[in-house]
């Protein structure tokens, strides 16, 4: 049974599963290279823990976790039931990891990735045992979005996922077990088909930035958030999809490089908000602002879905 869990890696998602971890009543040591990352990541731990108590999650019957920062990786991983990597998207970044951490727990320690899309398969060729190896994919915010990937490498013991998927379950989150490692998975599949036609039609003057995203939201994004992708072909009608897609498949967005937009502004080191320019400009005050406005939106969406208004 998982008890003890450490996060190798804080980043933008390290709180937030942290805290989430914790109010399902788990163990957390949570560990950084940069004293900085540390620093912030206590401050988004209370923001996150805040966003949980407005969703009225609460701890089980035996209490609620706890989390502990650190800046020692043996202490992070020591008595880890469950060791989460959530390091940058670089193989060679995480495969330094597992060769740190490889001496430092023992075989029947489970190794999860919170990769975004690098194949679990890839991964496990740099860990000394790659049949407790799993993908374990969070969606960012991961305090607030309760669906979680759950992926087997080729060479993952099936009871691990199993042990994972229950896990997740255990804690009133969301598994979903995605049944072939592909890169991406699934989520980013999906989003990613859909960001490169959005770049696409705002790339060659179709729609503006602003305008394409009121119809992403207010069309079929609203209507996703209700009724999923398999369910809305029955509810307009395989003979309609069929009879659209014989013509507009062809049309869509089918390139397998980067759009020459974005490659303007990543040159130009317009990253978004993290360099306060990217589609849109942003000031201080607007981010913050957005970052509040965002979360109190989604929760307030979530809280819907589950049927609580």
């Amino acid at each position: 049974m998982i008890r003890r869990i450490a996060i190798i890696g804080l980043g933008t998602m390290g709180p937030g599963m942290a805290a989430r971890l914790a109010r399902g009543g788990l163990q957390v040591v949570a560990y950084d290279v940069a004293p900085a990352a540390i620093e912030r990541a206590g401050t988004m731990l209370g923001v996150a823990e805040g966003v949980l108590d407005s969703l009225g999650i609460t701890p089980p019957a035996s209490g609620a976790g706890t989390v502990r920062f650190t800046d020692d990786i043996a202490d992070a991983v020591s008595g880890a039931d469950l060791v989460i990597e959530n390091v940058p998207e670089n193989i060679s970044i995480k495969a330094d990891v597992y060769r740190t951490i490889d001496g430092l727990i023992g075989p029947e320690t489970i190794v999860a990735s919170d990769t975004s899309g690098i194949p679990i398969t890839k991964l496990q060729a740099h860990i000394s045992h790659p049949e407790r190896m799993v993908g374990m994919h969070w969606s960012n915010p991961p305090h607030i979005i309760p669906m979680i990937e759950v992926i087997a490498g080729e060479k993952t013991a099936p009871e691990i996922v199993t042990v994972i998927r229950d896990l997740i379950r255990s804690i009133g989150l969301l598994p979903v077990v995605v049944k072939k490692d592909v890169p991406g998975f699934v989520e980013n599949r999906v989003l990613y088909a859909l960001l490169r036609e959005a770049v696409d039609l705002v790339e060659r003057g179709v729609i503006e930035p602003e305008d394409l995203d009121t119809c992403v939201s207010w069309g079929i994004g609203y209507k996703i958030a209700v009724i999923g992708p398999m369910a809305l072909l029955d509810m307009a009608g395989l003979d309609i999809y069929k009879s659209v897609s014989s013509f507009l498949n062809a049309d869509l967005s089918n390139r397998d490089d980067v759009a020459a937009m974005v490659l303007e502004k990543t040159n130009a080191s317009k990253f978004g908000i993290k360099s306060g320019e990217g589609m849109f400009s942003y000031t201080p005050e607007k981010i913050k602002a957005l970052q509040g406005e965002r979360a109190r939106k989604l929760v307030a969406v979530r809280r819907i879905l589950e049927g609580r208004d």
